[in-house]
C-alpha cells in the first residue's frame, strides 16, 4: 500500500481531520484503520514505516503509536467473546469500551510533544482535494520505483519475520511467567495486585488475571474469563478490557521491537497503554447497562457463533463434529465484520473530514 500510493491518498484526504483532532499529518488516519482492524502491532510497524519515510516526525509518531495499538475484532469477538467468555454479545461492550478509549486517547495525546508538526507541501494545498490525493498518490508510486513482484516480495518477507518475532515474544512471555509462578516469585505480585483490586471495590479471586495480563494478553483475559462463576460478568469484562488495552509485556515487547529503529521513545507509549486500560475498564462499567439492549441483539443476529459454545464447557470427543468448533464457522463472519470495521473507519473518516471543512468554510465567511 505504501509503495503503490494507497497509503498517501488517503492521507491526503484525511489530513483536514486528523491535523486538528489528533495533531498527527491525515496519513495517520490510515494507520488508524490498519490499526483498529488488524490489531497490534500493526500501528506500531506502520509508524515506524512513516517515521522511516519522514512523513511523520517523533512526537506525531508517538502520538500515533499510543492510541492505533489496539486488540483487532476477531480476536476480541472470536477468541475473547466466543472462546473464553462463551458470550458473543459481550463483543459490543468490549469494544466499545476498548475502541472507544482508543479514541479518547488519540484525543488526550494530541497535546502530548512540542507544536511542532510535519508541514503540508505547497502542491498538496492546492486544487480539489480529490485532485491533491491523486497527486501525492502518483508521486508516492514515482518515488518508490518498485515493480509489483518486488513488493510483494518485501511485504512477504516482512510478514514472515513478523510472524516470527510476534510469535516467539509471546511464547518467551508466557514461559517466564510459568517459571516466575512455579518459583514462587509472584507472590509479592500477587499481594500488590490483591491490595489495589480491594481499593476498587473489585474481587480479589481476579488478581491472578490482572498478574497474567501484565505479561501476556491472552493467558490474562483467558484467566479473567475463568476466574469463577460465582463472579459477576461485569467485573470479569472490565479485568478482560484492562488486559486487552494494556496489551501485556509481549505486546509491549513487539512495539518496542519495531520502535528500535526510529528515535521515538518508549515512555509515552507505556503511560497512554496503562490509561488506555484503566480507561476502558471504567468504560464497561458506565455502558454496561445502556448496551444491553445492543449486547442481545447482536447475539441473536450473529446465530452462527453460538452453535457448540455448550459443548466446551462439558469437554470436547475424540472424534467431534465441525459444530464443536464455533469459530471454525464463524471465521468468515468475523473476516467480514474487520473488513467492515476497516472500509467503515475509512468512510467515518472521509465524512468528517468533509464536514469539517464544510465547517470551516462558513466560518471564514461569518
Amino acid at each position: 500500500m505504501l509503495g503503490f500510493g494507497v497509503v498517501h491518498f488517503f492521507g491526503t484526504l484525511l489530513d483536514p481531520m486528523m491535523r486538528p483532532l489528533f495533531r498527527v499529518p491525515g496519513i495517520g488516519g490510515f494507520v488508524m484503520a490498519m490499526g483498529f482492524a488488524s490489531g497490534y502491532p500493526v500501528g506500531a510497524r506502520m509508524t515506524s514505516q512513516l517515521w522511516e519515510q519522514q512523513l511523520v516526525n517523533r512526537e506525531e509518531g508517538e502520538r500515533l503509536v499510543a492510541f492505533t495499538t489496539s486488540s483487532d475484532p476477531i480476536f476480541l469477538i472470536g477468541a475473547v467473546s466466543v472462546g473464553f467468555f462463551h458470550d458473543v454479545g459481550l463483543a459490543v461492550i468490549l469494544a466499545a469500551a476498548h475502541y472507544g478509549s482508543c479514541m479518547l486517547i488519540g484525543l488526550f495525546m494530541r497535546f502530548h510533544g512540542g507544536k511542532r508538526m510535519t508541514p503540508v507541501s505547497s502542491s498538496d494545498s492546492e486544487g480539489m482535494l480529490i485532485m491533491r490525493a491523486l497527486r501525492a498518490m502518483h508521486r508516492a508510486r514515482l518515488s518508490d520505483g518498485r515493480s509489483f513482484g518486488e513488493m510483494l516480495r518485501d511485504a512477504v518477507q516482512n510478514s514472515l519475520r513478523m510472524i516470527f518475532v510476534v510469535g516467539g515474544l509471546v511464547v518467551f512471555f508466557c514461559v517466564v511467567l510459568e517459571v516466575l509462578t512455579l518459583s514462587g516469585v509472584m507472590g509479592g505480585l500477587y499481594t500488590a495486585v490483591n491490595l489495589v483490586l480491594q481499593r476498587a471495590h473489585f474481587p480479589p479471586e481476579l488478581s491472578q488475571a490482572v498478574v497474567n495480563g501484565l505479561f501476556e494478553v491472552t493467558l490474562g483475559v483467558r484467566t479473567s474469563a475463568e476466574a469463577g462463576a460465582h463472579l459477576s460478568m461485569m467485573s470479569k469484562a472490565a479485568i478482560g478490557a484492562f488486559i486487552l488495552s494494556w496489551a501485556g509485556l509481549s505486546v509491549h515487547a513487539q512495539v518496542m521491537s519495531l520502535l528500535s529503529r526510529t528515535d521515538l521513545r518508549y515512555a509515552p507509549f507505556f503511560a497512554a497503554r496503562l490509561f488506555h486500560g484503566l480507561l476502558a475498564a471504567a468504560l464497561v462499567f458506565l455502558l454496561w447497562n445502556p448496551l444491553q439492549g445492543a449486547r442481545e441483539a447482536f447475539a441473536q443476529a450473529v446465530p452462527s457463533l453460538a452453535p457448540g459454545i455448550h459443548h466446551l464447557n462439558g469437554g470436547i470427543p475424540a472424534e467431534a463434529p465441525a459444530s464443536y468448533f464455533p469459530l471454525l464457522s464463524a471465521l468468515p463472519s468475523l473476516y467480514t465484520a474487520s473488513a467492515l470495521i476497516f472500509f467503515g473507519l475509512i468512510a467515518c473518516m472521509v465524512m468528517m473530514g468533509a464536514i469539517y471543512l464544510g465547517a470551516r468554510s462558513l466560518f471564514r465567511k461569518t
